[in-house]
């Protein structure tokens, strides 16, 4: 299946589906922290949307911090 340059948005869609700034899509994706591609044609960084929304689902789940029994 061919990829569409639909399925792709830049920097600044991505921080408002995000919701930060362009200058956190730009830091996370340099880190990894969220999967980045490049256009081959002129080097913008490009987002899937649907890698966006799977990145937003996971930070989105209950973080849940084991219990510690205080009685010794």
């Amino acid at each position: 299946m061919k990829t569409r340059l639909s399925e792709y948005v830049k920097v600044a869609e991505a921080a408002e589906i995000l919701g930060v700034s362009q200058g956190t899509v730009r830091a996370w994706a340099e880190t990894g922290k969220i999967p980045m591609h490049k256009n081959p044609a002129n080097g913008y960084r490009l987002f899937k949307r649907v890698e966006l929304d799977n990145f937003l689902a996971e930070i989105e789940k209950p973080f849940h911090t084991p219990v510690v029994n205080s009685k010794s």
